[in-house]
């Protein structure tokens, strides 16, 4: 079979919902010839929309007619701005997509009966156990899975003659918290705590369990509790969960079978419900099945030592990973510190993908005031993006630029199929930097670990983007005090100090220094005819003549207005007039060139010495400014003879 891309796109993959897909779509991408993208966004539980934007944005980055199919974990794509997008998209781009478990016109769907399977939990907590004080824990109101679910569980109450209350029903997201929010949402504002408390999927069932237990409650002997999905190992948890077993596992790998099967030319149905069954064990109040056999019990307690131990080691890694890129003071420190924890988390393929502005200068913490400048946060990724690190099965591997169409380095494409690489935002708030691309590793990418180095690295590349541009702002403010701003040479802050440690050297070495002085002719008559800003390129023609002309270590300066000097260390008296006229034919060439409607014209003097201990360098510079007016009465006396 040929190798097929497949774009994946996935939210909060540290779930055990999204982890028992992925499973299956891994699988299913080797088992049919296909590689996967996985497009991942971690946005759920940082209550922070500016730091959404930023996750959402690696929606943006693909462009889906470069790939050959898509499959979506719609229900886990909290937005539906961001899901109405990327499913337009995808239309546009006429590749044939999957979504599992949200219905989407046009597309491939996998899906469950959902309002069967909690029917069925439902009738069987009243049916079997005699419960009718019952409250619910359900996803968001706005997802259809969701709903679907709470509509079932409604809809059993009513047959059964039970009502409920609105304060009996807590909306959470699917997400842990939630489970815990519940129960102190019923807490404090229902008059009991409810026999039974039915969720909408495992995750918050678990949650909800811990904290009732925290607070004195049995469960089951004072409520009992169930979940849906079936995603936790039900003897890795202190009461085995009352669930719906549904086939998420099977659902990733049918996805890319129905992917294969459409590429192929092969006619398949479009909408596959798949079948499931309601597993009713301890939590609920039905007998367990309780580990009786030691050698399980030894291989439980052995795994999850393992999985501690996994976490030990690789939260080690984190913490130091993030403690090193914080120390980081420039960019190529940063790169090989990162590149030294890239080798430590054991991945077969690690690429770090910077955008080609994102060390911008643009202040991330007031974007509304910077979208009135010439320069906005950038919140987009650029055309092209610059790769540090490509690390390709134990090597490191130099890429230069890519287009960021491209997603990973062209050069690294071996041909091979069944890869999945999990492609995640750089980006802080709003601010997009880039992106990561990373392929197997030790650390497990569908665990909060993941999501830690994700963030870990975010946070440290901006806090360095920040350090680099607090550099450009110092060196900034030291050219605005060392340079003239106008014709872009030394100031006089700037002379001083530029020649203040040779000067001390040809005081302590009896070394001899030249001053020049420079004045420019007429400056005031160029001004009061031309106008202002023709008098000022007279000043920056000199400036021109002065950088074309100090070839032999000079140090020049605009001194004010329209004077200039110049010096120089271990000059002699030939050296100073060769200097002189080379300014002076720099002068005749600018007038030569018919550019300015002025005639430009200096006046000049030098004095050659050896200074001593308590000589500062403007004794010179006076000396050689009286030696320069001698010059220019001498030029006046000229012009008024030729009258005469």
């Amino acid at each position: 079979m040929d190798t097929k891309r497949i774009a994946l796109i996935v939210e909060e993959i540290g779930q055990s919902y999204q982890s028992a897909i992925l499973r299956g779509i891994s699988s299913g991408a080797a088992e049919f010839g296909l590689n996967v993208s996985a497009f991942v966004s971690f946005s759920g539980e940082m209550n922070s929309p500016r730091h959404e934007i930023g996750e959402f944005n690696i929606f943006e980055l693909p462009d889906f007619s470069d790939f050959d199919g898509a499959i979506l974990l719609t229900n886990t794509l909290s937005s539906r701005h961001v899901m109405k997008d990327i499913t337009e998209k995808i239309k546009n781009a006429g590749i044939p997509a999957v979504s599992i478990d949200k219905d989407v016109p046009c597309f491939y769907h996998i899906g469950i009966d959902n309002k069967t399977a909690m029917r069925s939990i439902t009738e069987h907590m009243i049916k079997v156990h005699g419960y009718r004080d019952i409250a619910y824990i359900s996803g968001p109101a706005d997802n259809s899975e969701s709903s679907d679910r709470l509509a079932a569980f409604c809809t059993a109450l009513k047959e059964n003659g039970i009502s409920i209350s609105e304060d009996a029903i807590y909306y959470g997201d699917f997400r842990a918290p939630s489970g815990k929010a519940a129960i102190e949402h019923f807490t404090d504002n229902l008059p009991h705590m409810p026999r039974a408390v039915i969720c909408a999927n495992d995750v918050m069932a678990a949650s909800a369990i811990t904290t009732l237990r925290s607070r004195g409650y049995k469960v089951p002997e004072d409520v009992a509790v169930t979940g849906f999905d079936n995603t936790y190992n039900s003897h890795n948890f202190q009461v085995e969960l009352t669930s719906v077993d549904r086939p998420l596992t099977m659902s990733g790998r049918l996805a890319c079978k129905m992917l294969r099967e459409h590429l192929n030319g092969n006619r398949q149905q479009r909408n596959v419900i798949l079948n499931m069954s309601a597993r009713f064990t301890e939590s609920c109040g039905c007998c367990h099945n309780a580990l009786s056999d030691v050698n399980q019990l030894k291989d439980l307690n052995f795994r999850n030592y393992s999985n501690f131990e996994t976490v030990q080691i690789y939260m080690a890694v984190l913490n130091r990973m993030s403690t090193q890129l914080e120390a980081c003071n420039n960019f190529d420190d940063y790169i090989t510190t990162l590149k030294r924890t890239a080798v430590e988390i054991h991945p077969d393929e690690f690429y770090f993908c910077l955008c080609d502005n994102w060390d911008s200068e643009t202040a991330v913490d007031n974007p509304a005031a910077a979208n009135h400048t010439d320069q906005p946060v950038p919140v987009a990724y650029t055309e092209e993006v610059s790769v540090p690190i490509a690390y390709v099965n134990g090597e490191f591997m130099e890429c230069g630029k890519i287009k960021s169409r491209d997603i990973l380095p062209p050069a690294t494409d071996t041909g091979e199929s069944g890869k999945i690489y999990y492609i995640t935002p750089l980006h802080f708030g709003e601010r997009c930097l880039g992106y990561m691309a990373i392929k197997s590793t030790r650390l497990a990418l569908q665990n909060i670990m993941f999501e830690t180095f994700c963030i870990n690295i975010c946070n440290s590349l901006e806090n360095l983007r920040k350090l680099m541009c607090l550099e450009y702002a110092v060196d900034r403010l030291a050219n605005l005090y060392t340079k003239d701003t106008f014709s872009g040479i030394y100031n006089r802050n700037g002379f001083v100090q530029a020649t203040e440690d040779i000067y001390r050297d040809c005081v302590k070495n009896s070394r001899d220094i030249m001053l020049m002085f420079i004045d420019l002719d007429g400056l005031k008559s160029i001004n009061d005819t031309y106008g202002h800003s023709t008098g000022d390129q007279a000043i920056c023609n000199t400036a021109e003549i002065l950088r074309r002309v100090c070839t032999d270590g000079e140090i020049f300066c605009r001194f004010g207005g329209d004077e200039f000097i110049v010096f120089g260390a271990d000059y002699t008296e030939e050296q100073a007039q060769q200097l002189s006229q080379r300014i002076e034919a720099g002068i005749a060439e600018i007038n030569s060139s018919g550019r300015n409607p002025y005639v430009l014209g200096a006046s000049t003097g030098y004095t050659i010495a050896r200074p001593k201990t308590g000589q500062d360098i403007f004794y010179f510079v006076t000396e050689a400014d009286n030696r320069m007016y001698d010059e220019k009465r001498r030029k006046k006396q000229s012009r008024h003879l030729k009258r005469v």
